[in-house]
């Protein structure tokens, strides 16, 4: 519990005391009520253990599924509307803001909700769904939508997802120019094969004149 309290000052700039955040932080209030739900559900509790975090939800805005894996140094800012599915997990020193959704597609059986590397930043309003994985010291941009797996030292926004950064550069510059087919180039060959035809055309019909 003291190294959520010291997690939450590490990373909120407006924390000030530790009796703020003890009374006032609704995601370390649904994060401690997830530790209790998860410990019941280990125990085989499932129905006291659903209660749990159903009473979280009520009382936080965010909803855990208790069978969730989250890792160490987990931190949910404002948080309301969080929602992490059943199957999700998540790697260690993680960040996300409110109204960010873990979830499924609703076409899976099994491992259907996200895994989430270490280092994460998932930014507010952001959907990330399916079972996919997310790498480390990866960054994802508010509202976006997520639906591909992305990998280590990347940026993703838009809705679908894209990824604009990896490892500090524009992926379209990782790729060389000459790969890459030019339209502009292709309409004008095209063009100019229409031109010597139409040529080879007026010189037959003027020698059949």
């Amino acid at each position: 519990m003291l190294k959520d309290i010291k997690t939450i000052f590490e990373r909120d700039p407006a924390a000030r005391s530790v009796l703020e955040v003890v009374l006032t932080y609704s995601g370390l209030h649904a994060l401690w009520l997830y530790r209790i739900a998860r410990f019941l559900m280990k125990m085989h509790l499932l129905l006291l253990a659903r209660f749990v975090s159903q009473f979280g939800k009520f009382l936080t805005g965010i909803e855990i599924h208790p069978r969730a894996k989250i890792g160490h140094n987990f931190f949910i800012d404002h948080g309301m509307s969080v929602v992490i599915g059943e199957t999700a997990e998540i790697g260690d020193n993680v960040t996300i803001y409110q109204g960010v959704t873990l979830g499924g597609t609703g076409k899976e059986k099994g491992k259907r909700h996200p895994t989430i590397g270490h280092n994460v930043v998932i930014g507010a309003g952001a959907k990330i769904l399916g079972n996919i994985h997310i790498g480390n010291n990866v960054k994802i941009g508010a509202n976006a939508v997520v639906l591909k797996s992305v990998p280590d030292d990347s940026t993703v926004v838009g809705v679908p997802g894209e990824i604009v950064r990896i490892k500090g550069e524009n992926p379209l510059e990782l790729v060389q120019t000459q790969d890459l087919p030019d339209p502009v180039m292709e309409k004008i060959e095209q063009l100019q094969k229409e031109i010597d035809e139409f040529r080879r055309q007026c010189e037959r019909w003027r020698k059949e004149k």
